[in-house]
């Protein structure tokens, strides 16, 4: 099933332009193309554009950042086999944040020493809304794969492939009432933004559509033992759990709730891709669960399945949303290179951002003023160890 994005609304700061962050191999100095406001010199041929990322590598997080990684460095691979964006040869630097805000800017800054002359990432909303700060100062494009947050595009200069938290929570809500579900219980993370900033969307819509909060669960960010949590749903009279969250939670989740005696249909966002590699394939306890997602790795579009095929050569896996996203990301920072004939100034490429059409693995997208994308989003099932889409 798909649903038609809805834009929210965010607040546009003043937008701070510099030309730092072009890549010193390629580039050079561009300080006088930011006094004069002269356009920047398109020849472009046998230069380097950098791509700076960076996302968890390590951590409880590390399956985002990785897929990450490795579905832009395929897009790149792409783009310069078919030689490359205006000219210019893509390569990418890529710093592992541990999903840790301090991190993140410390990455950031690794990354933007390396010469980058546009941020993909961060990969968490947390330490997106970190980077960007530093992001904003030096007016650099940042484009997210997947932080969610609202205030992951606060500042003119950023942008995202992925859905914001509000969107999430208000369409699985609408997902969850269509289905004929009234009585709803909730475990989120308390300390997360985006498991925080969704379940307060969803319980919003929900009471809007005259569903009932029975229970609204919340834990810490690390807590594993969510036995209390459950043994109060079960007494709730809840006909469903919604999960907000991260899938090693989920998985967690849903093994002791069926110690504790929960058996209720589970539904949840787009931090739950993963779960069947933490579940180590054994679905059992979630089978027929739903998530919100923009990618779907069993679709029969030629795109996915080549993307998957090559994913599946290099890694030895098969790629989620995350690796999907970035991919994505990296194909509209491309565009938005092309869109500028070569111009890489920073003025330049944010601007492009909202010109370009990306046809994409998540979808068909164009990007507004407030750097979120208009696209649909899919529904997917967990279904004898797959997700399948709906």
């Amino acid at each position: 099933m798909k649903f038609k994005r809805i834009l929210a609304s965010v607040l546009a700061g003043a937008m701070v332009l510099s030309f730092a962050g072009c890549s010193s191999s390629s580039n050079g100095d561009t300080s006088d193309t930011a006094d004069t406001g002269d356009t920047a010199d398109t020849s472009s041929e046998g230069e380097t554009f950098i791509i700076g990322g960076m996302g968890p590598l390590t951590g409880d997080a590390a399956s985002y950042g990785t897929s990450v990684q490795n579905g832009a460095q395929i897009a790149i691979d792409e783009i310069n086999a078919a030689g490359g964006a205006a000219g210019y040869t893509l390569e990418l630097v890529f710093e592992d944040d541990e999903n840790d805000e301090e991190k993140a800017v410390n990455a950031y800054n690794l990354v933007m020493d390396q010469g980058a002359n546009a941020i993909l990432g961060a990969v968490t909303s947390g330490c997106c809304i970190a980077m960007i700060e530093e992001a904003q100062a030096d007016g650099i494009l940042t484009v997210t794969p997947s932080g969610s947050a609202q205030d992951c595009t606060k500042y003119p200069n950023n942008f995202r492939i992925c859905f914001t938290d509000p969107l999430q929570g208000e369409t699985m809500a609408e997902y969850i009432s269509e289905q004929g579900y009234s009585k709803i219980a909730i475990i989120y993370d308390v300390g997360n933004d985006y498991s925080k900033g969704i379940n307060d969307a969803f319980v919003a819509k929900a009471e809007e559509l005259g569903m009932e909060i029975v229970a609204d669960e919340s834990f810490n960010t690390g807590d594993v033992d969510f036995k209390s949590q459950l043994t109060k749903i079960k007494s709730s009279g809840a006909d469903c759990l919604f999960l907000p969250i991260y899938y090693t939670e989920v998985g967690y989740i849903s093994e002791q709730a069926a110690t504790v005696g929960v058996s209720l249909p589970y539904f949840g966002c787009d931090g739950w891709d993963g779960v069947i590699d933490q579940l180590q394939g054994d679905t059992t306890n979630i089978e027929g669960a739903t998530f919100l997602t923009p990618f779907v790795a069993t679709s029969q579009d030629p795109k996915v399945q080549a993307f998957v095929e090559t994913y599946q050569e290099q890694y030895g896996e098969t790629p989620d949303q995350f690796a999907a996203d970035a991919y994505d990301g990296v194909y509209a920072i491309k565009a938005a290179i092309e869109q500028t004939g070569g111009d890489i100034s920073n003025e330049a490429l944010i601007g492009a951002m909202t010109e370009i059409e990306v046809d994409g693995l998540t979808g068909h997208m164009t990007f507004d003023e407030n750097g979120e994308p208009e696209k649909e989003a899919l529904v997917a099932t967990i279904e004898n160890g797959q997700y399948v889409a709906q």
